[in-house]
């Protein structure tokens, strides 16, 4: 993985590969290449380089023209960041031109063959492996010759193949890794992610498992690996180029941020039911018959989806009173899970795109389950796979690291468990009382981002930690492990997250002044149970940094934040310290947009 772009037409292709894979940085990556030719050209040409897209287009050449092309960004998982294992992979006779996302699991055992049949191997990458295998096809058409590589070929990917002796066309395939076709006047793109084709066309197609497409400069087509003929409507997508665009910020970590009052907004607008005292989900596909029989919930997710799904979790027991668990997506169908007919399985993703979650998905659906998705990319592959779910509505989010999708998939989930809980047991009073804390949300999250600078000053004090413990106690204690999560990802300090009554039953041995502990403290009914953890830490000199509705006597420091219903406390208490990681990482001087090792959408296991 990471990033693709492809482009077939009259324009000049390489200013618009480049352009597209700039607006693909934010998936992360280390490497990135292109190769272009046209129908007048003798082959194909290609440029590659270790590093960022600006790299790679230092070398390209001043005639480097065409209007064919295609384009990557790696992201390494076979070989290590460098140009010769850098996308795109051509044959020896420089014939075939292919960029891959995803991994081919029996690479090895499919190179060894290759090898053995005189093949010379240029790079240490999986994806050279379909190169050769298309190059070596005695087929006479380019869709066969690829066609017949993927007979071959187990494990994932989103494939764009390039060939000289068709030069009118290039073909692209799906297996798990998203393929999104953008349609235009007498001109085609191709791209892993929508934001890289938006400046130039808003009609796309999404590619399902299975499908491959051929696109022409006037036209395109779509059909299954076996051959058959598939139907592909486009849709509109409604996001515009602008937003991804900075807006006048230093970086999209810190814009996304500043947007959470909108989208927070976006997410509750036009849902809310003050008749009835609940809101409307309509893309639930589930009727209050079927709501009532469900007898559990398991929500799946990973990383900072697995913690808002933990939050979820919390919500959904609260207000509807139906047993609920959270657990990451990427070790759930390796334990054998018993599937329950009446547990109702929830996936969380941003995407909708990330492999882990999108393989329970696909499980689960094998076994009979009933799924909904919970995504922020409409038409994502889980949003189609699953039976029904809420769309999160956060806008497009670059920065690798999430925060305002965070925070309004939770918010999705308080809608959810509001929905559930007023089809069963949740009186009118507690669902207007859930309701007014939802719509001050907004507001609140504004107060908050207004004590940015006092937050800053208090990053920069504790920059210098070489390690951080974080503290919460049941509804704190997800808060907890996203605040440490986003910690480590920008800033690379080391960052625990404990459950605040777990403290004496081993992590208190790390408590020193040189370790300092991040508190959640809601004023809540465990307010006096997480005063005491405070009393512990400060008793072996500890320095402690607290979240609170309150300023806390026991600790060094303070942020305060508004207080709101108990159930959602937990979605103000993350706010500041998106903030305070972020401060953290611009001390220490880090790329805060794209940190080390870490890609935006994972569509690899």
């Amino acid at each position: 993985m990471c990033g693709i772009v492809g482009y077939i037409g009259k324009r000049d292709v390489a200013p618009l590969l480049l352009e597209g894979l700039q607006r693909l940085e934010y998936r992360g990556y280390d490497s990135a290449g292109i190769v272009i030719t046209s129908p007048k050209a003798a082959g194909l040409k290609m440029v590659k380089a270790k590093g960022r897209v600006r790299d790679l287009e230092a070398r390209v050449p001043k005639r480097f023209t065409g209007t064919t092309g295609i384009a990557h960004t790696r992201w390494a998982t076979h070989g290590a960041p460098s140009d010769i294992n850098s996308h795109p992979h051509l044959d020896p006779e420089n014939k075939v031109a292919v960029v891959h996302n995803g991994i081919v699991d029996n690479a090895q055992e499919l190179r060894a063959k290759l090898e053995a049949d005189g093949v010379v191997f240029a790079s240490e990458t999986d994806t050279e492996v379909i190169t050769h295998l298309i190059a070596r096809s005695q087929a006479t058409s380019l869709e066969e010759k690829v066609r017949e590589a993927l007979k071959v070929i187990e494990g994932t990917y989103g494939i764009a193949v390039m060939h000289a002796d068709f030069n009118d066309r290039i073909v692209v395939a799906r297996n798990g890794s998203p393929v999104v076709l953008g349609i235009g006047e007498k001109e085609m793109f191709v791209a892993s992610d929508v934001a890289a084709l938006i400046a130039h066309t808003r009609q796309v197609v999404t590619l399902d498992d299975g499908e491959m497409a051929t696109l022409k400069a006037d036209d395109f087509r779509t059909y299954t690996t076996s051959g058959a003929t598939t139907t592909a409507t486009p849709e509109t997508v409604e996001w515009e180029a602008a937003s991804y665009d900075m807006g006048g910020h230093d970086t999209y970590m810190h814009k996304e941020i500043s947007e959470q009052p909108d989208a927070v907004d976006r997410v509750l607008r036009g849902r809310i039911d003050d008749r009835f005292s609940t809101v409307h989900l309509g893309g639930l596909n589930l009727d209050a018959r079927e709501a009532r029989t469900i007898r559990r919930i398991k929500i799946l997710g990973c990383g900072t989806s697995y913690h808002a799904g933990l939050i979820g979790a919390g919500l959904i027991e609260s207000m509807a009173r139906i047993p609920a668990d959270a657990e990451p997506a990427s070790e759930f169908r390796y334990r054998n899970p018993v599937v329950d007919p009446d547990t109702l399985y929830i996936a969380v993703s941003q995407s909708g795109e990330t492999y882990d979650v999108l393989a329970a998905v696909q499980e689960l659906k094998r076994k009979g389950a009933r799924v909904l998705g919970v995504v922020n990319v409409v038409g994502s592959a889980i949003a189609r796979e699953a039976d029904g779910g809420v769309y999160v509505h956060a806008g497009p989010e670059v920065c690798v690291v999430s925060t305002k999708c965070f925070t309004n998939t939770v918010v999705a989930f308080a809608l959810l468990a509001l929905h559930l809980g007023r089809i069963r047991d949740l009186s009118v009073t507690d669902g207007k009382r859930i309701i007014e804390g939802l719509r001050k949300l907004p507001a609140q999250i504004s107060e908050i981002l207004e004590s940015e600078e006092e937050i800053k000053k208090l990053a920069e004090q504790y920059a210098g930690a070489q390690s951080m413990m974080f503290i919460g106690r049941v509804r704190g204690y997800p808060v907890a492990l996203e605040a440490s999560l986003k910690l480590k990802e920008i800033s690379y300090i080391h960052a625990e997250a404990y459950p605040a009554s777990e403290l004496k039953h081993g992590p208190l041995a790390l408590i020193e002044p040189a370790l300092p502990t991040v508190a959640i403290v809601p004023n809540d009914d465990l307010l006096e149970k997480n005063r005491a953890a405070l009393e512990e830490i400060k008793a072996r000199s500890g320095r402690i940094l607290a979240v609170a509705h309150q300023p806390q006597e026991k600790a060094d420091h303070t942020i305060v934040v508004p207080k709101n219903e108990d159930e959602l406390d937990p979605i103000l208490m993350g706010i500041p310290l998106q903030l305070f990681a972020y401060h953290t990482a611009l001390a220490m001087g880090r790329d805060i947009d794209k940190p080390r090792n870490l890609a935006k959408s994972v569509t690899v296991e």
